[in-house]
């Protein structure tokens, strides 16, 4: 793939966030899909994961403003394989497609301090770097109930970005509100396994559709249909009932 001649378009893919739930669904939907030529990751440790179309690429997320994408590829383009993404990134007209399912929680955190700096500041940085190379599309994973007025921290902070990277110059914003995620967990957070039987529940007996558990590749499949539709433009706020409908 990285002998291919340097004149040829290539559609580049960024994702943050990678190591979550989510995010490792998006990577292996992406390496998956033939329209997609490159997926270059960003985190702050590299993942235990090879592919072809993978570049990984270690960031200090408080420090995204000082990282030159380009001079990390071409550190790790020894042999030439990623020699066709060096030339797209440097000729700067491959608008990347970007996904971020960047997140934690208070508890992961330490602090409601420390959880804002990665669920919204992380966030806001990694848009505007992604912005610096040409990106016009961007998909977000926010959560259902987000709203910048709301009196519940978490809820609350997840609207601010949503308000936030609304005002960016994106031609397409996905702002994707999963309910509660099902897939498999690094870590075990006991409230939220204790939330799914019981919304597992009453949506079997028809209450409270919206609030429906998902999984982490239905909210990837919706969120890869979306961004490679050209069609689709503007801020779009896509509900978790709305990602079950797309990945029946």
């Amino acid at each position: 793939m990285g002998k291919e001649p340097a004149g040829m378009n290539h559609r580049i893919v960024f994702v943050a966030g990678s190591s979550g739930m989510v995010g490792m669904q998006l990577l292996h939907q992406l390496f998956q899909h033939p329209e997609v030529d490159w997926v270059v990751s960003f985190g702050r440790r590299e993942l235990a994961l090879k592919h072809q179309k993978l570049v990984q690429v270690k960031v200090n997320f408080d420090r995204l403003d000082q990282v030159d994408v380009v001079d990390e590829v071409r550190k790790q383009n020894r042999g030439g394989d990623f020699q066709s993404l060096l030339v797209a990134l440097e000729r700067g007209d491959d608008r990347p497609l970007v996904f971020c399912s960047l997140g934690t929680t208070i508890r992961q955190a330490g602090s409601k301090d420390d959880f804002y700096r990665i669920d919204h500041d992380y966030v806001i940085s990694f848009a505007r770097m992604s912005l610096r190379y040409g990106a016009k599309r961007f998909a977000y994973v926010s959560a259902i109930g987000a709203d910048a007025q709301s009196s519940i921290f978490y809820n609350k902070v997840k609207g601010t970005v949503e308000d936030d990277l609304r005002r960016m110059d994106f031609e397409y914003l996905g702002l994707f509100q999963p309910s509660l995620l099902l897939g498999d967990r690094k870590e075990n957070r006991l409230g939220e396994e204790v939330g799914k039987v019981l919304m597992r529940a009453v949506t079997f007996l028809g209450l409270f559709k919206k609030y429906k558990p998902i999984y982490d590749h239905q909210v990837a499949r919706a969120m890869v249909k979306k961004m490679l539709n050209s069609q689709t433009t503007g801020n779009e706020t896509i509900t978790s009932l709305e990602m079950h409908k797309m990945t029946k």
